[in-house]
């Protein structure tokens, strides 16, 4: 339903403005006939600004709404043509950010296909599991994955980027209409503590999730946006999307690296970067250009370390926003600049349309500023796991697997993990409390702290520290600081020095590669 508040926020954001009758109307028959998937949001886009640049990649250039549209058709037809592939079909894409990669997820969405989004961090072992899992009946790769596809199942047709380019090329005619049946974009969870699994995504229903999001982060129609964060993850698949029902320009790189970033930045007059938490870490590490054209950086996909937000907009600007959801629950809230300049680890408050309830063992709310287990709702909750399985659910709202609190001011703060909870010598211990505690060392680069088992108190910390090149610090200051700041049963009985934290390619650390204590 189109309610006021709707109107207001679309016409602040400039999707009300006057336009070509015809165009005008074209756009709303293609938003009637094809929804809102990406497919309809792409349609739409083309109707109205055909000549208008939709991306830019570093290798291909720019490329117009009208020529991506019929990019993607080609293929699709193709698609259909020589592989069989219809309504219901899954395939897998396993690529890094271009615009070919755009192409084939309105390819799958034209027919009705689901598109199942693949970390490009997945070994070949669990490549070829994720392949059987998900039933896929094709694969789209880049070239630099031809050896991780090998062990792939041979039933599973693969596809290169240089044979896809191929298919778009030389696609037969014929007419493509709305499928009987949506595709889903099946998004893989990260995957950090074992095979991931995949989590159907709903098709938008209308102009709400839109507007939650917009209306909060403040994109306009026509923007410039650098989306960094990876498309094969929710974020970076959320932020094309908004970029194609705002008609903006999507600038993207395949490999992120903070100077090149910058430099495209710069090059391309954006106005907004979604990016994932690790990427501000490594922009602060080289220099903020003269003339910043940023006035948005939206991240999300893991918690921000230690004072990361005040650090970054002492840098940039009153320009971050950071977004608080899951692939299960898509948002659950939004920190403006205002509020982390407040309090720099809030996840702010819920976006229009979302209610969140912090709950007890027993389902019942608990008082502000009270831990307790965070449950959220929206109308884009994931339809479940493509094994069967769900998460969950208490009137209608969804566990994110996170505890945390509201404070006064309604405020919300995650204090880690559900199943990150360690319990020391009977007290509960919040691993990311001491982790956000180390980050704001100025030695430190990084930081992880986890629970490991403990034969005389149950379970301990274990900090991995990750130095700035050129610094310095031991294990007993890293001892004494937590000490002087925080309870005994929070200091780290083990810390360890490493080079680099592992991380998989959303920024995450993967825990399973951290060296276990002896």
């Amino acid at each position: 339903m189109i309610t006021p508040f709707v109107v207001a926020t679309l016409t602040r954001r400039g999707l009300l403005t006057p336009g070509s009758p015809v165009r005008v109307a074209s756009q709303l028959k293609q938003l009637w006939r094809w929804g809102f998937s990406l497919a309809g949001e792409l349609r739409q886009a083309a109707a109205r600004d055909p000549n208008r640049v939709a991306v830019i990649d570093d290798r291909r250039g720019p490329v117009t709404y009208a020529e991506l549209l019929h990019r993607s058709e080609q293929l699709a037809r193709s698609l259909r043509s020589a592989a069989g592939i219809g309504s219901g079909d899954r395939i897998g894409l396993l690529c890094r950010n271009h615009a070919g990669m755009v192409e084939a997820m309105v390819a799958g969405t034209l027919l009705g296909a689901d598109t199942v989004l693949i970390n490009t961090g997945l070994s070949s072992a669990q490549l070829s599991v994720v392949a059987v899992e998900q039933r896929l009946r094709l694969l789209i790769h880049d070239a630099e994955f031809a050896d991780r596809v090998v062990e792939v199942p041979a039933q599973v047709e693969r596809i290169e980027e240089s044979r896809a380019e191929e298919l778009t090329a030389g696609a037969p005619p014929g007419e493509l209409r709305p499928p009987e049946r949506d595709g889903r974009t099946i998004v893989l969870t990260s995957g950090t503590t074992g095979t991931p699994k995949g989590a159907r995504r709903r098709t938008p229903g209308g102009f709400g999730p839109l507007v939650s999001i917009i209306h909060r982060i403040p994109l306009h129609a026509r923007d410039r946006i650098m989306i960094a964060a990876p498309l094969f993850h929710t974020w970076g698949y959320a932020a094309l999307q908004v970029s194609f029902a705002l008609r903006a320009t999507v600038v993207l790189e395949r490999r992120f690296e903070p100077n090149s970033l910058l430099g495209a930045v710069t090059r391309h007059n954006c106005r907004a970067l979604f990016a994932v938490p690790v990427m501000l870490q490594r922009l602060l590490e080289v220099p903020p250009p003269a003339k910043n054209p940023l006035r948005i950086v939206a991240v999300s996909g893991s918690a921000l370390p230690g004072g990361l937000s005040t650090r970054f907009m002492d840098a940039y600007g009153e320009v971050l926003y950071n977004l608080y959801g899951s692939t299960e629950a898509s948002w659950v809230s939004i920190a403006t600049p205002a509020n982390l300049r407040i309090a720099p680890q809030t996840a702010g408050k819920p976006p229009h349309g979302t209610k969140v309830s912090i709950l007890d063992e027993k389902g019942e709310p608990v008082p502000r500023g009270q831990v307790g287990r965070i449950f959220a709702g929206n109308e884009m909750i994931f339809e479940g796991y493509t094994s069967g399985a769900s998460r969950e659910t208490l009137d209608g709202l969804i566990s994110t697997g996170d505890l945390g609190f509201v404070n006064g001011d309604g405020l919300l703060f995650v204090a880690g993990r559900d199943d990150d909870m360690i319990v020391s010598g009977g007290e509960n211990v919040f691993p990311s409390e001491v982790e956000n505690l180390l980050a704001d060392l100025p030695q430190v680069r990084e930081v992880a702290v986890v629970g490991v088992p403990d034969p005389e108190f149950g379970q301990r910390l274990a900090a991995y520290v990750a130095l700035h090149q050129g610094e310095a610090l031991d294990a007993d200051a890293v001892r004494e600081y937590v000490k002087r700041y925080r309870a005994r049963f929070c200091v780290p009985r083990d810390v360890y020095f490493v080079p680099f934290l592992p991380r998989n390619a959303t920024g995450k650390v993967v825990t399973r590669d951290l060296p276990r204590p002896r």
